[in-house]
């Protein structure tokens, strides 16, 4: 569903601000997905971002492999060429199975690939052995590159990985807040050791994406956590809608090979929820000078 209003931001966005989380899925015919796909996406153009990013004034953006696509990065590096061609400025985080030759890992680098993702909880994957040997591999692969890693996983997780990510030779990008539970508090589970992570400079945190977890339509509920991590390192702060909104409808089976409809999420609002809780010296901290510096822009 990409006909959503996007409400225009009630601050004023630096220059140069970067949306570092948005999904792009092309027709099937030209980017068919991966057999072990959970869900099959609709469609969603770079036309279609590009014009929610402007109506709410984003300038950058990161494109990341989601997980229907597998490891076919072909449309990621399709909507890369044509920013390019554009003069829009871009960068991507794929995804490569273990082992991939350095050469192509090089083909992806100069496209504007900047990272390499290990989505487990997308399949549900939440052993640590079986985590932790995923995570290796693929930043033993980002090392070779100066790329970082990025992982979409819960606090349970990362509490039981923390010595592991601790440890990686890359820094380490942790997806939509950690999917922190807001009613929780700041005592919950695996989040104190993030909070560790993030105070060490190892992890970056994509404030993204707050639909997911809030409960309240402005993210009050929300903000003690949001305020708790930007608090232990603002340097390690990013920020992304996770257009085109994605996900499970309640009560309602994951369409496999239909076209699951998007959820009509206001992304000028999650903006406005992102700026409630900051100050106009850190939003220009989280829009611009962190990810130019993680992605190479």
């Amino acid at each position: 569903m990409l006909d959503a209003h996007h409400s225009r931001p009630g601050f004023p966005l630096p220059p140069h601000a970067c949306d570092c989380h948005v999904h792009i899925f092309g027709p099937r015919e030209r980017y068919p997905l991966a057999e072990d796909r959970t869900f099959a996406p609709a469609i969603a153009s770079l036309g279609d971002v590009l014009a929610m990013h402007d109506r709410i004034g984003i300038q950058r953006m990161v494109i990341v492999q989601a997980s229907p696509q597998g490891n076919d990065n072909a449309c990621v590096i399709d909507s890369l060429r044509a920013l390019r061609a554009m003069g829009r400025e871009a960068r991507a985080v794929a995804v490569v199975p273990e082992g991939t030759e350095p050469g192509l890992l090089h083909e992806l680098h100069a496209v504007g690939v900047r990272g390499l993702r290990v989505n487990l909880q997308s399949y549900g994957q939440t052993d640590p052995v079986l985590a932790a040997a995923r995570i290796r591999a693929a930043a033993a692969m980002a090392a070779e590159m100066d790329w970082h890693l990025q992982t979409y996983t819960t606090l349970n997780v990362i509490a039981g990985l923390s010595d592991v990510m601790k440890a990686l030779p890359v820094p380490l990008v942790v997806d939509h807040f950690g999917l922190a539970d807001p009613t929780a508090g700041l005592r919950q589970t695996g989040l104190g050791e993030l909070l560790a992570l993030v105070r060490s400079g190892k992890v970056y945190i994509k404030l993204s994406a707050p639909y997911r977890v809030i409960e309240q339509p402005d993210g009050r509920d929300l903000e003690p956590i949001a305020r708790a991590l930007i608090d232990a390192n603002p340097e390690r702060m990013l920020w992304g809608t996770d257009w085109p909104h994605t996900g499970p409808w309640p009560g309602v089976p994951r369409d496999r090979d239909g076209a699951e409809p998007f959820h009509p999420i206001d992304d000028g609002a999650q903006l406005n929820i992102f700026g409630s809780w900051t100050s106009a010296q850190e939003r220009e901290q989280i829009l611009v000078t962190n990810p130019a510096r993680l992605y190479g822009f």
